[in-house]
Protein backbone atom coordinates (compact mmCIF):
# COMPACT_ATOMS: atom_id res chain seq x y z
CA UNK A 1 0.00 0.00 0.00
CA UNK A 2 1.33 3.44 -0.94
CA UNK A 3 -0.16 6.91 -0.36
CA UNK A 4 1.13 9.92 -2.31
CA UNK A 5 -0.06 13.42 -1.47
CA UNK A 6 -1.52 15.38 -4.36
CA UNK A 7 0.17 18.73 -5.20
CA UNK A 8 -3.28 20.31 -4.88
CA UNK A 9 -3.38 19.45 -1.17
CA UNK A 10 -2.98 22.51 1.08
CA UNK A 11 -0.35 20.63 3.13
CA UNK A 12 1.70 19.54 0.11
CA UNK A 13 4.17 22.38 0.73
CA UNK A 14 4.86 21.08 4.25
CA UNK A 15 7.76 18.63 3.79
CA UNK A 16 7.51 17.12 7.28
CA UNK A 17 3.79 16.44 7.05
CA UNK A 18 4.15 15.01 3.55
CA UNK A 19 7.03 12.76 4.66
CA UNK A 20 5.12 11.38 7.66
CA UNK A 21 1.96 10.90 5.59
CA UNK A 22 3.70 9.01 2.81
CA UNK A 23 5.75 6.94 5.28
CA UNK A 24 2.66 5.94 7.25
CA UNK A 25 0.88 5.26 3.96
CA UNK A 26 3.23 2.37 3.24
CA UNK A 27 1.62 0.31 6.02
CA UNK A 28 -1.69 2.09 6.79
CA UNK A 29 -4.75 3.12 4.76
CA UNK A 30 -4.50 6.65 3.38
CA UNK A 31 -7.23 8.12 5.59
CA UNK A 32 -5.50 6.77 8.71
CA UNK A 33 -2.20 8.17 7.41
CA UNK A 34 -3.76 11.67 7.41
CA UNK A 35 -4.67 11.26 11.08
CA UNK A 36 -1.31 9.73 11.98
CA UNK A 37 0.61 12.55 10.30
CA UNK A 38 -1.55 15.13 12.08
CA UNK A 39 -0.91 13.49 15.46
CA UNK A 40 2.84 13.44 14.82
CA UNK A 41 2.83 17.14 13.93
CA UNK A 42 0.74 17.91 17.02
CA UNK A 43 3.15 15.94 19.21
CA UNK A 44 6.11 17.86 17.78
CA UNK A 45 4.42 21.25 18.29
CA UNK A 46 3.35 20.56 21.89
CA UNK A 47 6.77 19.29 22.90
CA UNK A 48 8.52 22.16 21.12
CA UNK A 49 6.48 24.69 23.11
CA UNK A 50 7.01 22.86 26.40
CA UNK A 51 10.77 22.49 25.85
CA UNK A 52 11.01 26.11 24.75
CA UNK A 53 9.18 27.15 27.91
CA UNK A 54 11.57 25.09 30.06
CA UNK A 55 14.66 26.62 28.43
CA UNK A 56 13.21 30.12 28.73
CA UNK A 57 12.32 29.66 32.41
CA UNK A 58 15.85 28.53 33.21
CA UNK A 59 17.42 31.38 31.24
CA UNK A 60 15.10 33.97 32.78
CA UNK A 61 15.68 32.84 36.36
CA UNK A 62 19.45 32.73 35.92
CA UNK A 63 19.61 36.10 34.16
CA UNK A 64 17.30 37.84 36.61
CA UNK A 65 19.44 36.39 39.38
CA UNK A 66 22.49 38.04 37.84
CA UNK A 67 20.57 41.30 37.37
CA UNK A 68 19.74 41.18 41.10
CA UNK A 69 23.33 40.30 42.05
CA UNK A 70 22.49 36.76 43.14
CA UNK A 71 23.10 33.31 41.70
CA UNK A 72 19.65 32.05 40.72
CA UNK A 73 18.74 28.34 40.55
CA UNK A 74 21.87 26.21 40.98
CA UNK A 75 20.85 22.99 42.78
CA UNK A 76 19.36 20.63 40.21
CA UNK A 77 21.79 19.63 37.49
CA UNK A 78 24.88 21.47 36.23
CA UNK A 79 24.37 25.20 36.86
CA UNK A 80 20.73 24.47 37.77
CA UNK A 81 19.79 23.33 34.25
CA UNK A 82 17.32 20.72 35.55
CA UNK A 83 15.44 23.17 37.79
CA UNK A 84 12.49 23.67 35.36
CA UNK A 85 11.99 19.89 35.14
CA UNK A 86 12.15 19.62 38.94
CA UNK A 87 9.48 22.32 39.21
CA UNK A 88 7.24 20.47 36.74
CA UNK A 89 7.61 17.19 38.63
CA UNK A 90 6.78 18.96 41.87
CA UNK A 91 3.60 20.43 40.37
CA UNK A 92 2.59 17.08 38.86
CA UNK A 93 2.68 15.42 42.28
CA UNK A 94 0.99 18.34 44.05
CA UNK A 95 -2.65 17.97 45.05
CA UNK A 96 -4.89 19.19 42.22
CA UNK A 97 -7.69 21.13 43.89
CA UNK A 98 -10.88 22.24 42.16
CA UNK A 99 -13.10 24.64 44.18
CA UNK A 100 -16.48 23.17 45.08
CA UNK A 101 -18.32 26.17 43.62
CA UNK A 102 -16.31 26.32 40.38
CA UNK A 103 -17.68 25.47 36.95
CA UNK A 104 -15.61 22.31 36.69
CA UNK A 105 -15.71 21.82 32.90
CA UNK A 106 -14.70 25.40 32.06
CA UNK A 107 -12.23 25.41 34.97
CA UNK A 108 -10.50 22.37 33.47
CA UNK A 109 -10.60 23.62 29.88
CA UNK A 110 -9.14 27.09 30.59
CA UNK A 111 -5.45 26.02 31.02
CA UNK A 112 -5.62 24.01 27.80
CA UNK A 113 -7.16 26.99 25.99
CA UNK A 114 -4.30 29.18 27.29
CA UNK A 115 -1.67 26.81 25.91
CA UNK A 116 -3.37 26.43 22.51
CA UNK A 117 -2.38 29.84 20.98
CA UNK A 118 1.34 29.26 21.58
CA UNK A 119 1.13 25.85 19.90
CA UNK A 120 -1.01 27.02 17.00
CA UNK A 121 1.22 30.04 16.24
CA UNK A 122 4.25 27.79 15.98
CA UNK A 123 2.65 25.96 13.04
CA UNK A 124 3.14 28.88 10.61
CA UNK A 125 6.58 30.08 11.73
CA UNK A 126 9.35 29.15 9.22
CA UNK A 127 12.57 28.16 11.05
CA UNK A 128 14.45 28.04 7.74
CA UNK A 129 13.57 27.96 4.07
CA UNK A 130 10.61 25.62 3.37
CA UNK A 131 10.39 24.45 6.99
CA UNK A 132 7.05 25.93 8.10
CA UNK A 133 4.65 23.19 9.16
CA UNK A 134 1.86 25.08 7.38
CA UNK A 135 2.92 27.80 4.93
CA UNK A 136 -0.39 29.66 4.82
CA UNK A 137 -0.87 32.57 2.43
CA UNK A 138 -2.66 34.36 5.29
CA UNK A 139 -0.08 33.59 7.98
CA UNK A 140 -0.11 37.08 9.55
CA UNK A 141 -3.91 37.07 9.75
CA UNK A 142 -3.79 33.56 11.21
CA UNK A 143 -1.45 34.71 14.00
CA UNK A 144 -3.70 37.66 14.87
CA UNK A 145 -6.74 35.37 14.98
CA UNK A 146 -5.01 32.78 17.16
CA UNK A 147 -3.67 35.30 19.68
CA UNK A 148 -7.18 36.64 20.25
CA UNK A 149 -8.03 33.30 21.88
CA UNK A 150 -5.95 34.32 24.89
CA UNK A 151 -8.61 36.76 26.12
CA UNK A 152 -11.24 34.01 25.97
CA UNK A 153 -9.02 31.62 27.94
CA UNK A 154 -8.29 34.22 30.65
CA UNK A 155 -11.98 35.03 30.99
CA UNK A 156 -12.77 31.31 31.23
CA UNK A 157 -10.24 30.89 34.05
CA UNK A 158 -11.46 33.90 36.03
CA UNK A 159 -15.18 33.30 35.63
CA UNK A 160 -15.12 29.54 36.25
CA UNK A 161 -13.11 29.92 39.48
CA UNK A 162 -16.01 31.70 41.20
CA UNK A 163 -13.47 33.85 43.03
CA UNK A 164 -13.51 37.64 43.22
CA UNK A 165 -9.76 38.03 42.87
CA UNK A 166 -9.74 35.69 39.88
CA UNK A 167 -12.61 37.59 38.24
CA UNK A 168 -10.94 40.96 38.84
CA UNK A 169 -7.76 39.63 37.25
CA UNK A 170 -9.68 38.19 34.29
CA UNK A 171 -11.51 41.50 33.73
CA UNK A 172 -8.19 43.34 33.76
CA UNK A 173 -6.62 40.80 31.42
CA UNK A 174 -9.45 41.03 28.87
CA UNK A 175 -9.39 44.86 28.99
CA UNK A 176 -5.63 44.87 28.37
CA UNK A 177 -5.83 42.32 25.55
CA UNK A 178 -8.60 44.19 23.75
CA UNK A 179 -6.82 47.54 24.16
CA UNK A 180 -3.42 46.37 22.94
CA UNK A 181 -4.79 44.23 20.12
CA UNK A 182 -5.73 47.40 18.17
CA UNK A 183 -2.22 48.93 17.87
CA UNK A 184 -0.70 45.47 17.26
CA UNK A 185 -3.02 44.88 14.29
CA UNK A 186 -2.34 48.36 12.88
CA UNK A 187 1.44 48.02 13.13
CA UNK A 188 1.35 44.64 11.34
CA UNK A 189 -0.63 46.24 8.51
CA UNK A 190 2.49 48.29 7.78
CA UNK A 191 4.53 45.09 7.42
CA UNK A 192 1.90 43.62 5.09
CA UNK A 193 1.88 46.79 2.96
CA UNK A 194 5.64 46.68 2.47
CA UNK A 195 5.67 42.93 1.77
CA UNK A 196 2.56 42.79 -0.40
CA UNK A 197 1.67 39.43 1.14
CA UNK A 198 0.47 37.94 4.42
CA UNK A 199 2.55 34.78 4.08
CA UNK A 200 5.23 34.49 6.77
CA UNK A 201 7.70 33.04 4.25
CA UNK A 202 7.06 35.96 1.87
CA UNK A 203 7.67 38.43 4.70
CA UNK A 204 11.11 36.89 5.30
CA UNK A 205 11.95 36.86 1.59
CA UNK A 206 10.94 40.54 1.27
CA UNK A 207 13.45 41.66 3.92
CA UNK A 208 16.37 42.63 1.70
CA UNK A 209 16.62 45.29 4.39
CA UNK A 210 15.43 44.00 7.79
CA UNK A 211 12.09 45.48 8.79
CA UNK A 212 13.76 46.32 12.11
CA UNK A 213 15.07 49.33 10.13
CA UNK A 214 12.25 49.76 7.62
CA UNK A 215 9.48 49.61 10.26
CA UNK A 216 11.04 50.73 13.58
CA UNK A 217 7.80 52.20 14.93
CA UNK A 218 5.92 49.00 14.08
CA UNK A 219 8.55 46.92 15.90
CA UNK A 220 8.35 49.12 19.01
CA UNK A 221 4.54 48.98 19.08
CA UNK A 222 4.52 45.24 18.40
CA UNK A 223 6.97 44.46 21.21
CA UNK A 224 5.02 46.58 23.69
CA UNK A 225 1.68 45.13 22.61
CA UNK A 226 2.91 41.53 22.72
CA UNK A 227 4.40 42.09 26.19
CA UNK A 228 1.01 43.31 27.40
CA UNK A 229 -0.84 40.39 25.79
CA UNK A 230 1.58 37.94 27.42
CA UNK A 231 1.10 39.56 30.86
CA UNK A 232 4.81 40.32 31.06
CA UNK A 233 6.19 42.92 33.43
CA UNK A 234 5.54 45.89 33.44
CA UNK A 235 2.11 45.01 31.97
CA UNK A 236 1.19 42.14 34.34
CA UNK A 237 -1.80 43.80 36.01
CA UNK A 238 -3.96 40.70 35.38
CA UNK A 239 -1.89 38.77 37.93
CA UNK A 240 -0.65 41.61 40.18
CA UNK A 241 0.42 39.50 43.17
CA UNK A 242 0.50 42.52 45.48
CA UNK A 243 -3.15 43.34 44.70
CA UNK A 244 -5.03 40.24 43.48
CA UNK A 245 -3.19 37.30 45.14
CA UNK A 246 -2.47 35.69 41.74
CA UNK A 247 -5.20 37.12 39.51
CA UNK A 248 -7.10 34.82 37.20
CA UNK A 249 -5.16 31.69 38.25
CA UNK A 250 -5.60 32.18 42.00
CA UNK A 251 -7.54 28.91 42.37
CA UNK A 252 -5.31 26.78 40.14
CA UNK A 253 -2.83 24.22 41.43
CA UNK A 254 -1.02 21.07 40.36
CA UNK A 255 -0.98 20.12 36.69
CA UNK A 256 -3.42 22.87 35.67
CA UNK A 257 -1.17 25.53 37.20
CA UNK A 258 1.81 23.98 35.37
CA UNK A 259 -0.09 24.29 32.07
CA UNK A 260 -0.82 27.97 32.76
CA UNK A 261 2.85 28.65 33.45
CA UNK A 262 3.87 26.69 30.35
CA UNK A 263 1.42 28.77 28.30
CA UNK A 264 2.85 32.03 29.65
CA UNK A 265 6.53 31.21 29.14
CA UNK A 266 5.98 29.19 25.97
CA UNK A 267 4.05 32.16 24.60
CA UNK A 268 7.13 34.36 25.09
CA UNK A 269 9.25 31.94 23.05
CA UNK A 270 6.67 31.72 20.27
CA UNK A 271 6.20 35.51 20.25
CA UNK A 272 9.98 35.91 19.95
CA UNK A 273 9.89 33.65 16.89
CA UNK A 274 7.14 35.77 15.35
CA UNK A 275 9.14 38.97 16.00
CA UNK A 276 12.22 37.43 14.37
CA UNK A 277 10.18 36.35 11.34
CA UNK A 278 8.38 39.67 10.84
CA UNK A 279 11.14 42.16 11.67
CA UNK A 280 14.59 40.53 11.91
CA UNK A 281 14.75 38.64 8.64
CA UNK A 282 13.90 35.20 10.00
CA UNK A 283 16.58 32.70 9.00
CA UNK A 284 18.50 35.25 6.89
CA UNK A 285 22.24 35.51 7.55
CA UNK A 286 25.61 34.40 6.16
CA UNK A 287 25.37 30.91 4.64
CA UNK A 288 21.64 30.92 5.34
CA UNK A 289 21.11 27.80 3.21
CA UNK A 290 23.21 25.84 5.70
CA UNK A 291 23.04 27.91 8.91
CA UNK A 292 19.48 29.24 8.61
CA UNK A 293 18.24 27.47 11.74
CA UNK A 294 21.26 28.69 13.71
CA UNK A 295 20.66 32.34 12.77
CA UNK A 296 16.96 31.98 13.51
CA UNK A 297 17.55 30.55 17.01
CA UNK A 298 20.24 33.16 17.72
CA UNK A 299 17.83 35.97 16.90
CA UNK A 300 15.08 34.32 18.97
CA UNK A 301 17.45 34.22 21.93
CA UNK A 302 18.23 37.93 21.49
CA UNK A 303 14.54 38.90 21.45
CA UNK A 304 13.79 36.66 24.46
CA UNK A 305 16.65 38.38 26.30
CA UNK A 306 14.93 41.73 25.70
CA UNK A 307 11.75 40.40 27.34
CA UNK A 308 13.81 39.24 30.34
CA UNK A 309 15.71 42.52 30.52
CA UNK A 310 12.51 44.56 30.57
CA UNK A 311 11.04 42.36 33.32
CA UNK A 312 14.13 42.85 35.49
CA UNK A 313 14.23 46.63 34.91
CA UNK A 314 10.75 48.15 35.06
CA UNK A 315 8.14 48.06 37.84
CA UNK A 316 4.50 47.20 37.20
CA UNK A 317 2.33 50.00 35.79
CA UNK A 318 -0.92 51.07 37.38
CA UNK A 319 -4.01 49.97 35.48
CA UNK A 320 -4.81 53.56 34.45
CA UNK A 321 -1.24 54.06 33.20
CA UNK A 322 -1.44 50.80 31.30
CA UNK A 323 -4.63 51.74 29.47
CA UNK A 324 -3.42 55.27 28.75
CA UNK A 325 -0.19 53.84 27.31
CA UNK A 326 -2.21 51.80 24.81
CA UNK A 327 -4.77 54.39 23.74
CA UNK A 328 -2.78 57.63 24.07
CA UNK A 329 0.68 56.45 23.03
CA UNK A 330 0.77 53.17 21.07
CA UNK A 331 -2.41 53.75 19.07
CA UNK A 332 -1.32 57.17 17.67
CA UNK A 333 2.13 55.75 16.88
CA UNK A 334 0.65 52.79 14.99
CA UNK A 335 -1.70 55.07 13.02
CA UNK A 336 1.14 57.41 12.07
CA UNK A 337 3.28 54.46 11.03
CA UNK A 338 0.48 52.98 8.92
CA UNK A 339 -0.26 56.31 7.20
CA UNK A 340 3.43 57.00 6.50
CA UNK A 341 4.03 53.47 5.20
CA UNK A 342 1.02 53.65 2.89
CA UNK A 343 2.29 56.91 1.36
CA UNK A 344 5.83 55.55 0.97
CA UNK A 345 4.66 52.35 -0.71
CA UNK A 346 2.33 54.29 -3.00
CA UNK A 347 5.07 56.64 -4.26
CA UNK A 348 8.09 54.28 -4.25
CA UNK A 349 6.80 51.00 -5.67
CA UNK A 350 7.31 50.23 -9.38
CA UNK A 351 4.68 49.40 -11.99
CA UNK A 352 4.53 45.78 -10.77
CA UNK A 353 3.92 46.93 -7.19
CA UNK A 354 7.38 45.82 -6.01
CA UNK A 355 9.72 47.76 -3.74
CA UNK A 356 13.41 47.62 -4.70
CA UNK A 357 16.22 47.48 -2.14
CA UNK A 358 16.98 51.18 -2.68
CA UNK A 359 13.35 51.98 -1.94
CA UNK A 360 13.59 50.08 1.35
CA UNK A 361 16.66 52.12 2.32
CA UNK A 362 14.79 55.34 1.55
CA UNK A 363 11.92 54.14 3.75
CA UNK A 364 14.46 53.29 6.47
CA UNK A 365 15.77 56.84 6.62
CA UNK A 366 12.30 58.39 6.66
CA UNK A 367 10.84 55.98 9.21
CA UNK A 368 13.80 56.11 11.60
CA UNK A 369 13.55 59.91 11.76
CA UNK A 370 9.77 59.70 12.06
CA UNK A 371 10.01 57.09 14.82
CA UNK A 372 12.46 59.05 16.95
CA UNK A 373 10.41 62.22 16.58
CA UNK A 374 7.07 60.58 17.36
CA UNK A 375 8.34 58.67 20.40
CA UNK A 376 9.91 61.85 21.79
CA UNK A 377 6.75 63.90 21.12
CA UNK A 378 4.15 61.46 22.40
CA UNK A 379 6.42 60.30 25.23
CA UNK A 380 6.60 63.84 26.53
CA UNK A 381 2.85 64.29 26.17
CA UNK A 382 1.95 61.10 28.04
CA UNK A 383 4.36 61.97 30.85
CA UNK A 384 2.39 65.16 31.37
CA UNK A 385 -0.90 63.24 31.34
CA UNK A 386 0.16 60.57 33.83
CA UNK A 387 2.17 61.90 36.72
CA UNK A 388 3.76 59.75 39.38
CA UNK A 389 2.73 59.81 43.03
CA UNK A 390 4.62 62.52 44.93
CA UNK A 391 4.99 63.13 48.65
CA UNK A 392 4.77 66.79 49.57
CA UNK A 393 4.77 68.37 53.04
CA UNK A 394 1.46 70.01 53.93
CA UNK A 395 0.79 72.85 56.33
CA UNK A 396 -0.01 71.62 59.82
CA UNK A 397 1.12 68.02 59.16
CA UNK A 398 4.34 66.14 58.65
CA UNK A 399 3.54 64.90 55.13
CA UNK A 400 0.74 64.51 52.63
CA UNK A 401 0.24 62.48 49.47
CA UNK A 402 -0.40 64.19 46.14
CA UNK A 403 -1.46 62.05 43.23
CA UNK A 404 -1.27 63.29 39.68
CA UNK A 405 -4.61 63.28 37.91
CA UNK A 406 -5.24 61.25 34.78
CA UNK A 407 -6.93 63.40 32.18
Amino acid sequence: MSCLMSPDNVLYGTPLYRFVYELAGTVLPCWISYVAAGLVIMFILVNAVLMGAAVFVFAERRLIGRFHNRVGPNRWGPFGTFQPFADVLKLIFKEDITPATADKIVFLAAPIAMLAPAILMLAVVPFAKNTALADLNVGVLYILAVTSLSSVAILMAGWSSNNRYAMFGAARGVAVLISYEVPVVLCLLGVVLVTGSMSMADVVEAQAVPFLLVQPLALFVFLAGVSAELNRTPFDVAEAESELVAGYHTEYSGVKFALIQAAEFGGVVTASMVVVTLFLGGWAGPLADYLGRFWFLLKVGAVAFIFIWVRATYPRLRIDQLMAFAWKFLLPLSLINLFATALEVFFLRDSQGVLATNDLWIMTGINLALGVGCIALFGGMIREKIRPVRWQPAAGSTASLTVGEVT
